[in-house]
């Protein structure tokens, strides 16, 4: 597949086909091209050039995937940040990444304006309010500008940088290539038989790399629908699968159990419903048939990293769903599992898990240490403890490296331990895991005070609001003698 063309390419076959319907307005495959050429030709204006990064902070709109393409189709570096992010994190990220312009919606300006300048390499803010005339960005993509002298791009030149949470407490950046694009484009069509007519609903972020690639890249890839919501409802899922009679849903397990428990949920006619992905975090053994039976369609279970761009593991809608089990390794992907000195374990026994292949990315950018630590010798080392069964079924059974996974994100518990010591009532803080039957885990944190201070919970919880964004804020925060 030739990633660089895909939008271009499905533009041409499917010009009439729907792309995205989003607040009850719909932009033709036509005219998504249309718009992704002029805001290309007005980055090109701003001086950007193949390889040049564009960060990106949007919710799941129309505006994300003109931005997300325009870079691409300028052999650009999309970087695709959370809106949650704060000031104090934004600053790292754009620093970090080197990016020269900053997308963004009206309503967090103030984050860029509050840090502009302490990164002037970051020269250019486009802000939107909408597909509504007479705003900057609606102004830009009807100019009917185009660009004409496309860069010459391969498949292993950088397309995408998302950030993940370093080990050190800093988020690094995970680059993806045209050709790691290129693997999970295909997913909808080769695995799960989807066509044109396919309508996904987007209610995982699409600055997650998983909503990127079930919910935007492959559909696009075949001229399927793309329905947005960036806040949500239950109801308003269902009236949005009824309404625009959507075919898959994506989303993390507290999602799906949400789903079968609504208690307006026959209300509905959720006919068009031909499967679901959950992704992001464990789910249940036991809800995957709860769920069929309730909706009469499988949940496909998809596993990966940031790093592996993201799906690498899959339960196969063609093969046995083994309870427990997250599938088996997509096609252009090796998995195996070693011991702790190195070596490669027998079918049953636990180890950590490794993968190799397309899907790998090609590194952290700048930052060649980061790097060698999770990459040797081609293989990903993914920091989870798994096992695999003599017919390649992975099952998972923990996590090897230091990290919460609540709702879907992921939380490395030094980046919240390195804010809660910036406090000045703080000795010393240990951020840990608590089980949630929603979120899978909430951030808990274990704070020792300086003696006869009288800093609450609620000060600790207003300080780690104003560094991170709020899924890393402990939910739970607790005052003891020592961390022992």
């Amino acid at each position: 597949m030739n990633m660089m063309m895909m939008l271009q390419e499905t533009a041409e076959r499917y010009p009439e086909n729907t792309a995205i319907i989003y607040d009850g307005k719909r932009i033709f495959y036509k005219d998504l091209n249309r718009f992704v050429d002029a805001l290309a030709y007005h980055l090109r204006g701003l001086g950007i050039h193949k390889g040049d990064k564009v960060a990106i902070m949007l919710s799941n709109c129309p505006e994300f995937i003109i931005s997300y393409f325009a870079a691409l189709r300028l052999g650009a570096v999309a970087v695709t940040l959370n809106v949650m992010t704060t000031s104090y994190e934004l600053q790292h990220l754009i620093e970090n990444s080197d990016s020269k312009v900053l997308i963004t919606g009206d309503n967090l300006t103030k984050r860029f304006q509050d840090i502009k300048e302490t990164i002037p390499f970051c020269q250019h803010l486009i802000t939107t309010t909408g597909l509504n005339p007479g705003s900057a960005f609606d102004e830009i993509i009807h100019s009917g500008s185009v660009i004409v002298d496309l860069p010459e791009l391969k498949g292993d030149d950088p397309a995408v940088m998302i950030y993940t949470a370093g080990l050190t407490g800093k988020p690094v950046g995970a680059v993806l290539t045209f050709n790691n694009l290129a693997t999970q484009a295909d997913l909808l069509r080769t695995i799960c038989n989807g066509t044109k007519d396919d309508r996904s609903l987007a209610v995982i972020p699409l600055f997650h790399s998983f909503g990127a690639s079930v919910n935007m890249l492959s559909p696009i890839c075949l001229g399927a629908s793309v329905v947005l919501m960036d806040r949500s409802t239950l109801d308003g899922i269902f009236a949005t699968i009824q309404n625009e009679k959507v075919t898959y849903i994506c989303a993390v397990p507290r999602l799906f159990m949400g789903m079968m428990f609504h208690d307006k949920l026959k209300d509905y006619n959720l006919s068009s419903l031909r499967f679901g992905i959950t992704g992001g975090s464990a789910m249940a053994p036991e809800l995957f048939a709860e769920f069929e039976k309730h909706f009469g369609i499988r949940v496909l279970e998809g596993y990966g990293l940031t790093e592996t761009s993201p799906c690498c593991i899959f339960t196969m809608p063609n093969l046995a769903q083994k309870p427990g089990s997250i599938g088996t390794v997509l096609p252009g992907v090796e998995a195996k599992v070693i011991d702790d000195a190195g070596k490669d374990v027998a079918a049953g026994v636990v180890g950590e898990l490794l993968v190799r292949g397309s899907v790998v990315m090609q590194g952290y950018y700048k930052d060649e240490a980061a790097t060698a630590e999770v990459i040797r010798n081609g293989w990903l080392h993914t920091g989870d403890l798994a096992y695999m069964d003599a017919d390649g079924y992975v099952f998972l059974v923990g996590l090897k490296k230091r990290m919460i996974i609540t709702s879907g994100f992921n939380v490395y518990p030094k980046e919240v331990e390195l804010i809660l010591d910036m406090h000045p009532a703080v000795v010393a803080s240990k951020i840990v895991g608590e089980k949630d039957p929603l979120r899978g885990e909430i951030v808990k944190a274990l704070i020792v005070k300086k003696p006869g201070d009288e800093t609450d919970e609620n000060e600790i919880t207003r300080h780690c609001r104003v560094y991170l964004s709020s899924y890393k804020v402990p939910r739970m925060v607790v005052f003891v003698k020592t961390l022992d």
